[in-house]
C-alpha cells in the first residue's frame, strides 16, 4: 500500500531563474533551499540545459521552479481560464493576510481580496511569471470542516452525473 508523508515538491516553469527567487524572497519571505543544473534531463538523457530552483513554502512545503532557455517562451493553457490554475499558500490568521496584502500591495502589486469562501479568505495575484498566487487563512470552524468532509463524496458524485453546482455545501457562499 502506498503510504505518502507529504508533497515533495510541486513545479512549475519559470522565466528567468534569478527573478524569480529574487521575487518570491522580496514578496513572499521564502529562501532558496536548492538549486540543480543539468545539460541533459536525468529521466531522458535529453540534451536541454536547466535551471532547477526549490523554494520554502514553511513546515517542509517546497515550491520548484524549471527555467529551461532552449524551449518556446512561456505561455498557458488559453482554455483554461487564468482564475483556475493558481498556487495556494497558507498564513496563520486573518490578521495576517490582511498584513500580507498591505505588504504586497506597497511593494507594487495588484491584489485582489480577502475574498471570503466560507472556511477560508483569500488574496490573489500573479508572480512575474505569470502564474497566478492566493494566500488563504482558514476561518473554518472543525464541525464545517466536518460537514465538507461528510459531503464530499456525495457532491463529486452528483456533480459526475450532473454538471451542475451541487447545493450540498452552498452554505460556503450564502454567508457574509
Amino acid at each position: 500500500m502506498i503510504n505518502l508523508k507529504r508533497i515533495h515538491h510541486v513545479a512549475y516553469r519559470c522565466k528567468d531563474a534569478k527573478q524569480t527567487t529574487d521575487w518570491y524572497k522580496e514578496m513572499l519571505n521564502m529562501d532558496l533551499t536548492v538549486a540543480i543544473a543539468e545539460n541533459e534531463v536525468p529521466s531522458t538523457k535529453a540534451p536541454d540545459p536547466y535551471m532547477h530552483i526549490f523554494l520554502d513554502a514553511g513546515m517542509g512545503n517546497v515550491l520548484a521552479f524549471f527555467e529551461i532557455p532552449n524551449s518556446p517562451d512561456m505561455g498557458r493553457d488559453e482554455n483554461t481560464p487564468k482564475w483556475v490554475q493558481h498556487i495556494a499558500l497558507e498564513l496563520g490568521s486573518i490578521e495576517e493576510l490582511i498584513a500580507a496584502k498591505e505588504e504586497l500591495v506597497a511593494k507594487g502589486l495588484d491584489v485582489l481580496g480577502p475574498v471570503n469562501h466560507g472556511v477560508f479568505k483569500s488574496i490573489y495575484f500573479f508572480d512575474p511569471n505569470g502564474h497566478r498566487l492566493e494566500l488563504a487563512a482558514n476561518t473554518g470552524t472543525p464541525e464545517q470542516y466536518d460537514e465538507l468532509k461528510r459531503v464530499a463524496s456525495i457532491m463529486v458524485e452528483e456533480w459526475s452525473q450532473t454538471k451542475r453546482a451541487p447545493r450540498h455545501a452552498a452554505w460556503l457562499h450564502e454567508q457574509d
